[in-house]
């Protein structure tokens, strides 16, 4: 993805919450990441969504930090802060406790990008703390991926 990103003359950034940089981490693990990766901001507390990110403090409010429209706000934020042609946001509940009303596994991803690009998709995942974080940061690429056009990348099962 990075190489695609590096061929087009475009950047990433990320906006991550319950992944806590897991994202840019696994990102930064290839080498030559730089050419194409921005940075990324760790809003793992809510009011850092706000102050930094710029997300709606009146959505948060109304919905708390686990809703489509902060994933959005999130990934724009991302994008703008640092500059870059996209921005991927993630937000959602990793457990073990519901939050804002949802249940452990809801999950948030959204993507912000050149020409009014704005994309949200939900997700439901099951397992362990561990086994969605380390699902929502795959899907996460995934997701942007697909926005861009590249193959979907093949799972070993």
């Amino acid at each position: 993805m990075l190489g695609a990103l590096r061929g087009r003359g475009e950047t990433v950034a990320t906006a991550e919450s319950l992944t806590g940089g897991l994202i840019g981490a696994t990102l930064t693990r290839v080498p030559g990441a730089s050419y194409a990766f921005r940075g990324g901001i760790i809003a793992y507390a809510t009011d850092v969504k706000r102050s930094v990110l710029g997300v709606s403090g009146e959505l948060l409010e109304r919905h708390g930090a686990v809703h489509p429209d902060v994933a959005a706000q999130m990934a724009r934020g991302a994008r703008e802060i640092t500059g870059s042609s996209y921005g991927v946001a993630v937000t959602g509940v990793a457990g073990p406790e519901p939050q804002d009303g949802q249940p452990v596994g809801t999950v948030y991803l959204g993507v912000h990008g050149p020409d009014g690009l704005s994309r949200v998709r939900a997700l439901r995942l099951a397992g362990d703390r561990e086994a969605i974080r380390e699902a929502t940061a795959g899907e996460a690429l995934a997701f942007l991926g697909e926005l861009l056009g590249l193959p979907k990348p093949e799972h070993p099962h």
